[in-house]
């Protein structure tokens, strides 16, 4: 056997060990930001691909996760432009006034798929920093790095994205929940 062959061998056991363990959450990312299983593999297949052909980058020792992370959100920016040529919602469109209104507090009992249906009718820009941070638990600088935006950008879509789901989940409230009052929600 060549030098050559043994080197990628080397490589391919490293790239195994270190990139694969990561695939599920890959994938689950991928599924709910594209609300589609068929392009989540899609999304995933290619993120793999594109970490092996650049893993003699990859610095060993630093957080596998978040790099994969980065490219698969590449990858779907690039499928975006692909597969839908649509303009996204900027952060300037969002009607802020609709953010102010008083919403009716969350029942504490909601079920899981009515927490996924909810999740899924924010606009993706938001699901994508609520996802990394709250499911994935990535840092603010981790989801920066990952999505290519300002820390600032991170932390104003964290919020807009929880407040539009905290909106969303008040829709599974059943109308037999009692409002709290101002000293209780305070």
């Amino acid at each position: 056997m060549s030098a050559e062959k043994i080197e990628n061998l080397v490589a391919l056991g490293s790239f195994e060990a270190t990139a694969l363990p990561h695939m599920k959450d890959l994938y689950r990312a991928a599924s709910s930001i594209l609300r589609n299983q068929t392009e989540a593999e899609d999304v995933v297949q290619e993120t793999f691909l594109q970490a092996w052909k650049s893993f003699h980058r990859f610095e060993t020792g630093t957080n596998c996760r978040a790099w994969l992370f980065k490219i698969m959100f590449h990858v779907i920016d690039h499928h975006r432009r692909k597969w839908y040529r649509l303009n996204l919602v900027k952060d300037e469109d969002i009607n802020l006034e609709e953010l102010l209104v008083y919403e009716p507090p969350v029942a504490e009992d909601i079920s899981d798929a009515d927490v996924l249906a909810a999740f899924k009718e924010i606009p993706q820009q938001y699901r994508e920093v609520v996802l990394l941070s709250d499911v994935y638990e990535f840092s603010y600088k981790e989801i920066q790095e990952t999505l290519g935006i300002p820390a600032g950008t991170v932390m104003s879509r964290l919020s807009r994205g929880r407040q539009m789901l905290r909106s969303q989940l008040t829709k599974f409230t059943p109308p037999s929940c009692p409002p709290l009052s101002m000293a209780q929600a305070l």
